[in-house]
């Protein structure tokens, strides 16, 4: 039966892979954004964390999980003869691979880290069953990554501990190597290895070799890091590569420590009480799952890193709930079911209502038309669609990349007040060349009724036509309570769920 489930599960979980949702800005512009650029020369945005003089992202943990499959990808595309790669196969092949990475090493670590037959196989399909592993999991994100060097390295720990006889050489040079990548993914993650990293300490007393291995492969590894950002932030410099890493080194892991201790900084993202992740993220995270906090197992290295993190976590003023991610494998892996048959019943329906609520939410319809609009703006020729320039508002920052080859500005007016986008639309018509009308796109959600006023109001000077739309499309940022009340939010955000690209002309002076 719970084989049955699991592959249930399975069929879910790469389903909600394959559907262009768009959780979070990060989940591109951190990652495919910039690569695509570098390998495929696709028009890209580089946003501040690429472009001030401290870089605080690294590139080098993004070569391996997006470059190589990029670079397989366009080797197999030019032996058949074909000029480009189209950005929708780069996209869904990076979903595909997302999904993968779950599939194996998530799983897998499931099982290195639970002994028990019994309660592996209810870790796993627990892990399997969770919203999280279907969307934020199979998502391009940093935290996707993260959670899987998390998991890795405390089963690289645990094998180290269990072999009490022998130096354990190879898990330690591995565990070495996974944190330096680690690190360089995301400055995080020692507040999910830390507490459990001080486990070794009696093992390294008995065996300092292994403690020799570890740290000869973590300073490799961080040296490899080291060069791969300095070329990258350093791509013009006509100094040899040696002479840059002595005297201008780019440390970006150094450089977001720095820049994430300054509340100055973290007030531009944000600031939060301390309790936000207790109150917020984890519920949002695991739900009835929280219940099962009752129902531990044991004190384990898994729950000690989960527990660890979010106390750690929660002493930075910027909290995300996608900061916890490593979090809901670890803590799902590690509890038992309510022993009692009603209680336990009544535990399964609300986590599958859960899940399915916000495996809907997140997975399909979370701005997701973002990403079908960009790639077909970018299938479009100019000469049929007539634009050369696409106005965005009220949305998730649209992906470059997606256009791949296709020059067509992007111009992002994010949730600019109707006015002043109104202003922006209608100036842009007036023409770039000798006063000539022109048209120019706009891409909003259905669920602004501002733009309805305004399509109404001007309709005598200003034509608009429906180019492309999508249902699947929900603007979670233009919830107003305040205003519309429960009812009418509802009514608007959902019942008129979905976006449209709009091709807005001026009717030319008699």
């Amino acid at each position: 039966m719970w084989r049955r489930t699991y592959l249930l599960l399975l069929l879910v979980r790469i389903y909600l892979a394959l559907s262009p949702s768009y959780i979070h800005p990060d989940e591109n512009f951190q990652g495919p954004e910039i690569i695509a650029g570098q390998i495929f020369g696709y028009p890209n945005l580089k946003t501040w964390e690429f472009t001030s003089s401290r870089p605080v992202r690294s590139v080098f943990p993004l070569w391996p999980v997006y470059g190589l499959p990029m670079l397989v990808l366009q080797w197999v595309w030019t032996e058949t003869g074909k000029e480009a790669v189209a950005p929708r196969l780069v996209y869904y092949a990076l979903r595909l691979l997302m999904f993968i990475l779950s599939f194996v090493l998530e799983d897998w670590a499931i099982h290195e880290l639970v002994h028990s037959p019994r309660e592996r196989r209810i870790a796993v399909v627990l892990v399997a069953s969770s919203y999280v592993t279907w969307t934020y999991q199979t998502h391009t994100f940093s935290n996707a990554v993260e959670t899987l060097v998390v998991l890795w390295s405390i089963v690289m720990i645990q094998r180290i501990l269990d072999n009490k006889h022998r130096s354990s050489l190879l898990s330690s040079a591995l565990l070495g190597s996974l944190v330096a990548f680690g690190v360089c993914n995301r400055i995080t993650i020692p507040a999910f290895l830390l507490p459990p990293g001080l486990y070794l300490l009696p093992h390294f007393l008995r065996k300092p070799f292994s403690l020799l291995i570890l740290g000869t492969t973590f300073i490799l590894t961080s040296i490899l890091g080291i060069g791969v950002d300095t070329i990258f932030y350093h791509p013009s410099s006509p100094e040899p590569l040696f002479q840059i890493l002595r005297s201008e080194p780019t440390i970006t892991p150094l450089n977001s420590l720095l820049y994430n201790t300054s509340t100055s900084n973290l007030s531009l993202h944000g600031l939060h009480p301390p309790y936000q992740h207790l109150i917020a993220s984890l519920p949002l995270l695991l739900g009835p799952a929280l219940l099962l906090f009752w129902y531990i197992r044991k004190p384990s290295l898994s729950v000690i890193s989960a527990l660890s993190a979010t106390v750690l976590l929660s002493l930075i003023p910027h909290q995300e709930p996608r900061f916890l991610l490593p979090a809901v494998p670890l803590i799902l892996s590690s509890v038992r079911l309510p022993s009692s048959g009603a209680l336990k019943r009544y535990w399964f329906i609300s986590w599958i209502i859960f899940n399915t609520i916000l495996g809907v939410l997140m997975g399909i319809y979370h701005q997701g038309g973002v990403v079908p609009a960009q790639l077909w703006l970018g299938q479009q020729r100019q000469h049929d669609s007539g634009l050369s320039e696409v106005f965005w508002w009220r949305t998730y920052s649209p992906p470059v990349w997606l256009l791949g080859g296709k020059k067509l500005l992007t111009v992002d007016l994010m949730g600019m007040k109707a006015e002043e986008m109104m202003d922006r639309v209608t100036g842009a018509t007036e023409g770039y060349k000798g006063g000539d009308p022109t048209s120019v796109g706009l891409v909003a959600p259905k669920s602004s009724v501002d733009l309805d006023a305004w399509i109404e109001k001007t309709k005598s000077v200003m034509v608009f036509e429906q180019l492309w739309t999508t249902g699947n499309h929900l603007n979670l940022d233009d919830l107003d309570f305040e205003a519309d009340g429960i009812v009418g939010t509802l009514e608007r955000v959902v019942g008129r769920r979905g976006l449209v690209i709009w091709k807005v002309s001026r009717i030319p002076e008699a």
